[in-house]
């Protein structure tokens, strides 16, 4: 079997992939892409969060995104019943980005990947990684391209392959996750959204009766927008008919979200994404890290997935930096546990979105300029911000939550 030689081998050219290799290039490295898929493709999770435009033009991309011509977005809308609000990301606790975009993912991703290629990292297409040797030297990998199979031989090996998770299916690093299962209908519409709808912004509505059931609108460019549904699958089992008409079904019951899409053209056969939540044993190993979904995916609410995703780049690209200049990297310490401590800010927003005590922050309509914009720096993306209190110590959201409750009628 032929056998190849690179420094780092990079498995998937989504986000994570690409962004760490704009940023491994820059540190004169070897890059190699092996991606199964043709781009542009398909993929959900199409509102960006400010802060990961850190790590975009840290990679050496910026101007390629903002060339593309997405969706200008500067914050996130929220309705409940007659509720509502909304955060402006520029008015915010954290420094840094305030504004970001919002993508339809198959463009975006195609832009990032071609922009690694244009830093001079190879990206392969339709090449599908079958094996992974941990018992050399150094990582000895197996693909199968459409003529051949062959072996890649890598200094460091990133997993960077999204919901495929390459190396938790091959290494058994796979762990179930404490988040309940939770499922999502979604789809791609031509919207005619008319009246004072914020493009700028992306909107999240609240079933009006059943506040674990929400709903995102996230407005492209071009006149579309990706609209979905995420509830438990006990839930979305009660509707009938394809997945379009029962995401059509569950917005019926909406009286806001009914009115904004009332003109919209149902032109894309929804989809249907079940128990996507995930995690794994160790985000690291024997010459290998995991990078974004291929570690853990807490839950779209926040569209936190982008952002942790080109986060976990950035940490792994500086610790390569480290481990290639003959420093010692302890990737637990350097990598893993920063990495995991914004993810557990996220995760403990999520929680307390679900249970519907963070909905009754959001809400609250006598909050302080200060805690909001504390609010918003974690809602723009700003989960490794220690000197924000409520990334500092997340459980001073119980007492805010006290603070804020509404009566159970209003939830």
């Amino acid at each position: 079997m032929r056998l190849e030689h690179t420094e780092i081998l990079i498995m998937g050219a989504g986000p994570s992939g690409s962004v760490a290799a704009g940023l491994l290039r820059k540190q004169g490295r070897q890059v190699l892409i092996i991606e199964k898929e043709t781009f542009p493709r398909f993929s959900i999770g199409e509102s960006l969060l400010p802060q990961s435009m850190e790590y975009i033009e840290a990679a050496g991309f910026l101007q390629d995104v903002i060339e593309a011509g997405f969706q200008y977005k500067n914050g996130a809308a929220f309705v409940r019943g007659e509720q509502r609000t909304a955060f402006d990301f520029r008015d915010k606790f954290s420094s840094g980005w305030g504004t970001t975009y919002q993508v339809p993912r198959g463009h975006f991703d195609h832009v990032l990947a071609k922009a690694a290629a244009k830093a001079g990292a190879e990206v392969r297409y339709q090449e599908l990684v079958t094996a992974v040797d941990l018992s050399g030297e150094h990582p000895l990998v197996t693909v199968q391209s459409a003529t051949e199979s062959y072996q890649i031989s890598a200094r460091f090996l990133l997993d960077a392959s999204g919901f495929g998770r390459i190396l938790p299916r091959l290494l058994q690093l796979e762990t179930p996750s404490d988040f309940p299962v939770r499922g999502a209908y979604f789809t791609h519409i031509e919207d005619h959204i008319s009246g004072d709808f914020d493009r700028n912004k992306i909107l999240v509505s609240v079933h009006p009766e059943h506040h674990d059931v929400w709903f995102w609108t996230i407005p492209f460019s071009n006149g579309r927008c990706s609209q979905g549904v995420v509830a438990r699958p006990e839930f979305l089992e009660k509707y009938r008919g394809n997945e379009t008409e029962r995401l059509q079904a569950i917005i019926a019951e909406v009286p806001t979200l009914s009115a904004v899409l009332k003109n919209a053209v149902w032109d894309t056969p929804a989809r249907q994404l079940i128990g996507y939540a995930a995690n794994v044993s160790s985000l690291h190993g024997k010459g290998f890290a995991l990078l974004g979904n291929a570690g853990e995916f807490l839950d779209p609410v926040f569209s936190s997935g982008v952002t942790i995703a080109v986060k976990s780049a950035a940490l792994a690209a500086a610790a390569i930096e480290r481990e290639f200049a003959g420093e010692t990297v302890d990737w637990q310490a350097d990598y893993a546990q920063p990495l995991k401590a914004g993810v557990d800010t996220f995760r403990a927003f999520v929680e307390s979105w679900y249970a519907g005590g963070f909905q009754d922050v959001i809400f609250y309509e006598e909050q302080s300029n200060d805690v909001r914009q504390m609010i918003s720096a974690i809602l723009a993306g700003y989960a490794w911000d220690t000197s924000n209190p409520y990334v500092a110590q997340p459980r001073r959201l119980k007492t805010l939550e006290q603070l804020c409750a509404a009566p159970t009628s209003a939830k």
